[in-house]
């Protein structure tokens, strides 16, 4: 089930689709699969796959690149659209653009969502639902999360309006959702939030003991991983 929204006083559908990157090398994890880094047992990015369907995303697009025949293993049984980054080392944008692409032309709004966060969960994509179906007149609204020092950072997922993906797939192929709120601020809305969930991703060793040390939680990899170079906390 999709998402609902309220709009001149009726219910009104609005179809959201989300973009899954998942096409990292994970070279800072001793070049494994950190999507498939398991959390009770359950890979990350199933723990995505989980929140997204919770949340009642209708469509989810998966890009693979490095690592993929290892990842699409975890997931294809799944009702979502697998696609491939034949070029994952040219960045993030390259990924996202080929996810834009394999979304059906029928959405309303477009998730771009991290396959290596392992604390989100379908009440956090609700929450950003929630936040954008407010924005008012802006394009894209992205998690501002405070911390203790009064300090704030941006989260993940962002979400932004679909008439926004025209733009990207007809213009620059080197657009990012970071690239873009940078040149474009004044149609950014913030989602002020204290939810560390949207912050806390898996990129190094040091981030796998920092989320034990945090969470009293232990990332493992799985067995086909385990017997290798062990970088994990």
């Amino acid at each position: 089930m999709g998402c609902m929204f309220k709009a001149n006083g009726l219910y009104s559908r609005m179809t959201v689709g989300a973009v899954l990157l998942a096409a990292g090398a994970g070279s800072r994890l001793g070049g494994k699969p950190k999507s498939l880094l398991e959390l009770g047992g359950v890979p990350l990015i199933m723990r995505q796959l989980v929140a997204l369907s919770g949340a009642g995303v209708d469509e989810v697009v998966v890009v693979l690149g490095h690592h993929a025949q290892a990842i699409e293993a975890a997931i294809r049984h799944l009702p979502i659209t697998l696609v491939h980054n034949p070029a994952p080392d040219e960045g993030q944008a390259s990924s996202v653009r080929i996810g834009l692409q394999a979304l059906s032309p029928r959405i309303d709004a477009v998730m771009v969502a991290l396959a290596d966060q392992p604390l989100i969960t379908a009440q956090d994509i609700t929450a950003l639902i929630s936040a954008y179906r407010k924005r008012g007149e802006k394009s894209m609204v992205v998690p501002r999360v405070s911390a203790a020092d009064g300090s704030t950072a941006p989260g993940n997922p962002v979400m932004f309006d679909a008439a926004l993906r025209e733009q990207w797939l007809a213009g620059s192929a080197d657009l990012t959702c970071r690239n873009w709120r940078e040149k474009h601020p004044e149609s950014v809305q913030w989602f002020e939030t204290d939810n560390r969930h949207y912050r806390i991703d898996i990129d190094t060793p040091e981030d796998l003991e920092r989320f034990a040390a945090s969470t009293g939680h232990t990332l493992s990899w799985p067995q086909a991983y385990a017997g290798t170079k062990d970088v994990a906390a």
